[in-house]
This record gives C-alpha cells, structure tokens and sequence, in this order.
C-alpha cells in the first residue's frame, strides 16, 4: 500500500469499550476520555510504512491507544487556526456591549468572553499541566498575553491588555482534592487538540469510515494519522485528520477540512511539546500591583450586566426544555446530515427590516449570509458558513445542521408534507 493510501473500515462493532479515565476533567486535557469503539464499525485496516516509519496499526488499534493515554504532565505550544467564513470579529465589534475587545463591565479576563475569541482567525497559545489540580493555558497576542490558570484550590485569569484579573476559588471534593470542583473552562471552548479528536471520535458512527493514512511528524515527533470521514453525501464536511503520538496516544495535531475544500475549517497542532512535568513555578500567580480583580461570585450574582445576562440563562434554557417537551424539537436524518428541527411556539421568522426589532448592523450582517429559498414549506432564508447552515422559515421554524443548503430545504419540504 502506498504512503497515503488508505483502507476504509466498516463492519460491525467489536464491542470494545474504553472507560471514561479522570484526565478529562483537566481545563487542559491531557486524555481522550470515553471513546466507545463499539460506536465505530471497525476491521483491522493497516497503515502503511510512511516517513517516518512506524510499525503498522489498525484504526481499532490507534482510537484505542488514544483512550488509553494517560499523560499527565506537559508543557509546550500550539496553534488554532479556524476559518468558518464569518465576519466574526465585525460583527462583535457592533452587537458585543463594548465593542470587539472593548472594555466590558465585570472583567474582560473573564474565561467565558476570551476563550471565545480562539473561535476565529488564528492564535498561538501555550499549555502546561501537572496532574488534575495544576494547569495553565495562555493565549499570546502582539504585544499582550493572556492566561488561564488552575493551581489546586484557586482558578486565575489575567488580560495583559486590559490589566485586569478574573479569580475564583474551587472548593474540595470529597476526596480532598480541587480537581472535580474547579471551576471548569466554558463547555465547548477549544483548549488542545485532544478536544477537538475527543468530539470527533465521539461523533463517529456506522455512518463514518475510520482509517489510518500513513504517518506524519508533528512538533518534532512521530505520529500516525487518523483520518475520519462521513460516507454519507450531503454533509459540509468533508474529513477530520488527527495526528496521533506514536509513542504515548496523544493527539498532536486535529484538521478538519470543508467538504467545498479550501482551506481548513479548524487546524490545531502542537508545534512544540514536551511531556516531561512543568516547574511548579508555572502556575504560580500574584496579581499585579494595581491591576482591576473581579471575583466570580460578582459575576454570578448578577453585579453587572454580564451576571444579569447569566441569572437569565436558566430560564433561556428552560424554554428550550420546553420546546422539546411540546414536540418543537426534532432531529431529522442521521449522522454527518442530521438536521435539527425547531419550531417556534409564537411562529414568527425573523423581524422585518426597519422595524426596529433587530440592530441595522445585524440586519446588514444577516442579509450578507443569507440567501432567499421558497419550497413546498413556503419561503425562508438559509444563513451559511463553510461548516453549519440554518434554514429559517417565515413561520418560524429553524433547520440547522452541517450539511447543504438543499439537504435544509428538502428536510423543510419533507416536514411540511
């Protein structure tokens, strides 16, 4: 077999199941946690001898090797590059409170507001951990850094730019350590690659062909690489590539790529890293002499307009229990094209221009993504970007998914029948 060929597996689950391993918990991973082989139909499929060269592999092998590492000490640096083909930082810019990187009431060292921000364009950051109670992310800007930091009992964060701190304290679990409680990173949030290949391989099913495409070095060291792909048509995606260590498991590098092609929608890849453990000094910290420290428990006590915005978030999300619970939540198809179906209990789309129910620079910036499509269910608008898509109805009804905009509008026609 070639280098970069590949062989697809399919077949039926064996049924191997890897336990769920403490290491998840860390605001920076360290472990693949939860891979369940038996959601991915495997056979043996080898990898060919690439550069370097490296002992041959099943996929089975790879994904559980992944779930097996247990490294708990690292340190080095990684870039994020993720394209979704969105305005983003314009449209903070006019609808943020502030303005884009503007100063915001509450802290603008936040986690919630500056983790977000890895969403678009491209960063370098820095890692470092040392076990389930000490951990350090940094996010390296121009001139300024920003860093994140869990040492046992206490969670720091510090906004060089604004020379503001966030601080809140993790109390002790019932085993007398801080690990289980520490105030975690927002859920969602990209930290390392090992996120990215977590949710992929969780994602994977009989709908999705699982090989190993020949080798790779990344950050200096030999990996093998992991390809994923939908078999199914339809999807936006078009192939999730993880880089995988040879020697310990961890995934070094994660590239998802558009099924339109182009560049990669997300690149996140170690360019250098060490798994030796980091000097305790690393996540020391004292705040600066006069720099503004906001306490969490300001933040979730409603204290300013952040806090009122998170006092509100359980009712937002109570309403969406409730839409499900009335059947106004649906998923339509399966795997790489599944297609969630929302339909609005007030049965309204989106405000009319003009009526001064939506910002002129949101309506301005929607108008730009969207594109006007009449169908058996009448006419909406479908809002694109290079991964997600969403058909919203003149009655009110949301079709989200990453697939084609046709794949929304037969899912729409289908639902109106």
């Amino acid at each position: 077999m070639a280098p970069n060929d590949s062989a697809e597996t399919t077949g039926e689950a064996t049924g191997t199941v890897v336990g769920r391993r403490k290491a998840a918990r860390y605001i920076v991973p360290v472990a693949v946690a939860g891979v369940a082989a038996a959601t991915i139909g495997l056979v043996p499929a080898l990898a060919s001898p690439g550069d370097p060269d490296l002992p041959k592999i099943s996929a089975q092998e790879l994904i559980e090797r992944i779930a097996a590492s247990d490294e708990e000490q690292l340190s080095g640096t990684f870039k994020i590059s993720t394209d979704l083909g969105l305005p983003l930082d314009g449209l903070a810019g006019s609808l943020v409170p502030g303005g884009a990187g503007g100063d915001k009431d509450g802290g603008a060292a936040a986690p919630q507001d500056k983790l977000m921000e890895l969403t678009s364009g491209t960063h370098t950051l820095r890692v470092a951990a040392d076990g389930p109670e000490r951990q350090k992310l940094s996010i390296l800007g121009d001139a300024s850094e920003y860093s994140l930091i869990h040492n046992q009992g206490e969670v720091w964060a510090y906004d060089s730019k604004s020379d503001e701190v966030y601080h809140a304290e993790a109390p002790e679990g019932r085993d007398g350590s801080h690990a289980e409680k520490a105030p975690k990173a927002p859920e969602g949030a990209p930290a390392t690659p090992k996120d990215f290949a977590e949710q992929a391989l969780a994602a994977a099913g009989d709908t999705t062909s699982v090989t190993v495409d020949g080798t790779a070095q990344v950050a200096g060291r030999d990996a093998y690489q992991l390809l994923i792909k939908p078999k199914q048509s339809g999807s936006t995606i078009g192939s999730v590539r993880i880089a995988v260590d040879a020697e310990n498991g961890v995934p070094l590098k994660f590239t998802l790529s558009a099924a339109s092609g182009g560049k990669a929608v997300v690149d996140a890849g170690f360019t250098k890293v060490d798994f030796s453990r980091p000097a305790a000094s690393t996540f020391d910290f004292t705040p600066p002499k006069g720099a503004k420290v906001t306490e969490a428990d300001e933040l979730e006590t409603g204290k300013d307009e952040r806090g009122a915005m998170q006092k509100a978030l359980p009712g937002q999300l109570a309403e969406l229990d409730g839409l499900a619970d009335e059947g106004g939540f649906n998923v339509i198809g399966e795997g790489w094209t599944s297609i969630a179906e929302i339909k609005s209990p007030g049965g309204k789309g989106l405000p009319e221009a003009g009526s001064g129910d939506m910002p002129a620079e949101a309506q301005g910036f929607l108008d730009a993504l969207g594109d006007k499509v009449t169908g058996k269910f009448g006419s909406g608008t479908v809002f694109k970007t290079r991964l997600v898509n969403a058909l919203l109805t003149d009655d009110g009804s949301v079709y989200v998914g990453a697939v084609t905009k046709d794949a929304l509008v037969r899912a729409a026609d289908a639902a109106a029948k």
